[in-house]
């Protein structure tokens, strides 16, 4: 039998073991954390939606109209109004003909990818993907053909070379260094090559684009562009959740196709609706998203200041390189000890020896908050050395 025992041990001396802490009230950047108090700076709440009122009144309203469970698939009896005007509400926001409403991210990504590509197709994966892009890939049983990170001079080659059925994902913005994708020049070369671009904007669904609509309306593409956007409701939005959004037949495609929706019982009738509310928050946002840009400037002055590597990111998430795995969990811990929640994020999240300090703001944050976490940066410097 595998020695599971050792492989744990091993983990734990290669500075790779990973612990849940145990949060006691609601998400906003004052948790407690194990019962200690502690600023929060790596949160996906980027609004501050996951404990707003308007929310959280849409909620508790919808729920003697709605009741609580899904109960059932949605091709079964599981489809409620709710979710129907969620989907219809998504469609509208991100200028797509159709949306479906999927559980979680990761499930609309296993389902989108491997229901749109199959046996005898090729994929072509972004290296720095998310993990839900890359198990949705390796599902599809296609060929899966990674290039290198934003380089779109390599896919195109790749495309150039490869017949039959070819779709290209990539993230909007990539979780873990927080830089935007290339997507005008990906939706070109996607064109020029017969591809099927899907890109997941989970990160900057809210955060970026005219009133928070995403990386992608930011360029102003548009369905043709952009046939298949996915986006997640759990981060800026701050409920739960995600979606699929594209052409009518494409969305009727995943309907019959993808087993992530069709195969799981529907999310609460309740979320929907309060996801229809958040909606119109993220549309009036712009207070909110002025705010949270205006804390990622000072963030990224100061820090690199203090000699902090920073990556090349305008969003809210904000990494400082560090390298060493033992290295980074040394400053998390530090920070820590100074009442900041700031995690080390480590391989195999990222490629061996990148490991990181993933800081991510919030409109929820204050300047008086930010100027915790850089007053503390400024004490810890000492444990990177020179």
């Amino acid at each position: 039998m595998r020695d599971f025992n050792a492989e744990l041990e091993q983990r734990k001396l290669a500075g790779l073991y990973r612990i849940r802490r145990q949060i006691a009230g609601p998400q906003q950047p004052v948790l407690t954390a194990n019962g200690k108090r502690l600023l929060s700076f790596c949160s996906n709440d980027y609004l501050g939606l996951a404990n707003h009122p308007s929310n959280i009144e849409a909620l508790r309203n919808a729920l003697p109209e709605t009741g609580l469970g899904g109960a059932a698939s949605h091709l079964i009896c599981g489809h409620h109004e709710a979710h129907h005007l969620l989907e219809e509400r998504l469609a509208a926001f991100t200028g797509r003909s159709s949306a479906l409403f999927f559980s979680t991210g990761y499930m609309a990504n296993l389902g989108a990818i491997s229901a749109l590509a199959g046996r005898g197709d090729t994929v072509f994966s972004d290296q720095l993907n998310h993990a839900s892009i890359i198990d949705g890939c390796s599902l599809s049983r296609a060929t899966v053909r990674r290039y290198p990170h934003g380089d779109v001079a390599s896919l195109a080659v790749m495309l150039a070379e490869t017949p039959g059925h070819k779709l290209v994902v990539t993230d909007g913005v990539f979780s873990m260094d927080g830089d935007v994708a290339p997507l005008r020049e990906l939706a070109d070369v996607c064109r020029a090559h017969d591809a099927l671009l899907v890109v997941d904007d989970a990160h900057g669904f809210g955060v970026l684009g005219p009133q928070g609509r995403g990386s992608v309306a930011e360029l102003g593409l548009c369905e043709a562009d952009v046939p298949v956007l996915v986006g997640t409701l759990g981060k800026a939005a701050g409920t739960s959740g995600a979606f699929v959004a594209g052409p009518v037949m494409l969305m009727d495609y995943l309907v019959q196709k993808a087993r992530t929706y069709i195969y799981t019982t529907a999310m609460p009738p309740a979320l929907a609706l309060a996801s229809c509310t958040s909606l119109e928050l993220i549309e009036q946002g712009d207070d909110r998203r002025a705010h949270l840009h205006s804390l990622i400037e000072r963030f990224r002055r100061d820090a690199a200041a203090f000699g902090y590597q920073l990556m090349p990111s305008r969003t809210p998430v904000q990494p400082i390189m560090i390298g060493g795995n033992q290295e980074a969990l040394a400053l998390s811990q530090a920070l820590e000890a100074c009442g900041l929640l700031v995690t080390a994020i480590r391989p195999p999240t990222v490629p061996e020896g990148e490991a990181r300090l993933r800081v991510t703001l919030s409109a929820a944050h204050s300047h008086d908050d930010l100027e915790c976490l850089l007053q503390a940066l400024s004490d810890c410097r000492h444990l990177l050395g020179s």
